[in-house]
């Protein structure tokens, strides 16, 4: 279960990380919500995976740690707002600019590559 939930994990990183170094605005937000999930799931582990435990105290005599819930459901606002101020922002670098690549300016395909 643990290897399951790690490499979970790491594939989120390795896809976020990817996305985020593309060209397009649309890529990079796809790949900062892909490394936010990853860091949601790591807080949650963080607190041990188990089955069959209460989250709240008095319920059940084995209880799960509520510590990385909060931060989990922390993480989840904050992930949500910082989402939609990109979106916003990829908006209008698009409206401004006229193209959505990170850098604003689109690549020339006749112009050759110095080595």
């Amino acid at each position: 279960m643990e290897l399951l939930y790690a490499s979970c994990v790491g594939l989120l990183v390795s896809c976020g990380v990817f996305l985020i170094l593309r060209a397009r605005t649309f890529t990079v937000v796809l790949g900062l919500t892909m490394l936010s999930y990853a860091v949601n799931l790591f807080l949650f582990s963080s607190g041990r995976l188990s089955l069959n435990q209460a989250a709240v105290l008095g319920y059940s005599s084995e209880y799960a740690d509520p510590l990385p819930q909060a931060l989990v459901l922390t993480a989840i606002v904050i992930g949500f707002a910082m989402t939609a101020f990109v979106v916003i922002l990829a908006i209008r670098g698009r409206s401004d600019l006229g193209s959505d690549h990170v850098d604003g300016e689109l690549p020339d395909k006749n112009k050759k590559v110095k080595v």
